[in-house]
């Protein structure tokens, strides 16, 4: 689990196919290693990578078939920048909120501007991810625990403040970027949990929906 509090901005340093799918050597910049082993577990730009070696500046880890597929990481080349957090202990400041690093879809930035000091952008998500996003509520961009300001169907507003486009990779998004996107993690667990004993029927795969919430009486 992770806070989505970005500790560094690193860069990837080699990209080698394997099989199908990816090894990644990971430069992470002021992020301390000290305490990292392998085995253990490193957001970069919001998806939850293993460590497999320690070459002293930074990192190896595999990225498989399902991850290039379902995230920006098809984007990257050598010297990307990337946002880099370490798994969280029970000593940790949960500064932002809780992040697992199983990125949900991929958003769109669909504008960006000023607004005083900080960067105001318009993002759009895909349809299937809307009800998940609430006004004032928590969602992870590319690695980042933000607040969403305003919501108008899939697409939600973000508000990033200077020390947040310094220290993360939101200053080089631009319209027309692809952004990783982790929605609450509490907002899935109600959803399952609200269809109960139906859960387990195969056909409430997609979740809830108006039908099911007439249904069983939670609309009039």
């Amino acid at each position: 689990m992770f806070t989505g509090i970005i500790e560094a901005v690193g860069k990837i340093a080699r990209m080698e196919p394997k099989g199908g799918d990816m090894r990644l050597r990971i430069q992470t910049g002021k992020l301390g290693l000290a305490d990292v082993k392998l085995g253990d577990s490193i957001a970069v730009n919001g998806v939850c990578l293993t460590v497999i070696e320690l070459p002293g500046d930074g990192f190896w880890a595999d990225v498989s078939v399902e991850t290039l597929n379902h995230t920006s990481f098809k984007q990257l080349k050598t010297g990307s920048p990337v946002n880099l957090e370490k798994a969280l202990t029970p000593q940790t400041r949960l500064g932002g909120h809780l992040v697992s690093g199983h990125v949900d879809g991929l958003g769109e930035i669909v504008s960006r501007h000023e607004d005083a000091r900080s960067i105001h952008f318009k993002v759009k998500a895909p349809d299937a991810l809307a009800k998940y996003i609430a006004h004032k509520g928590s969602i992870c961009v590319d690695g980042i625990s933000l607040t969403v300001n305003a919501v108008n169907g899939a697409m939600f507003d973000l508000n990033i403040v200077p020390h947040t486009a310094l220290e993360t990779t939101v200053g080089q998004w631009q319209p027309g970027v692809q952004v990783n996107l982790e929605v609450d993690v509490i907002a899935r667990y109600l959803e399952r949990l609200l269809l109960g004993e139906k859960a387990a029927d195969p056909k409430q795969e997609g979740g809830i929906t108006l039908g099911f919430l007439a249904e069983n009486g939670f609309l009039k």
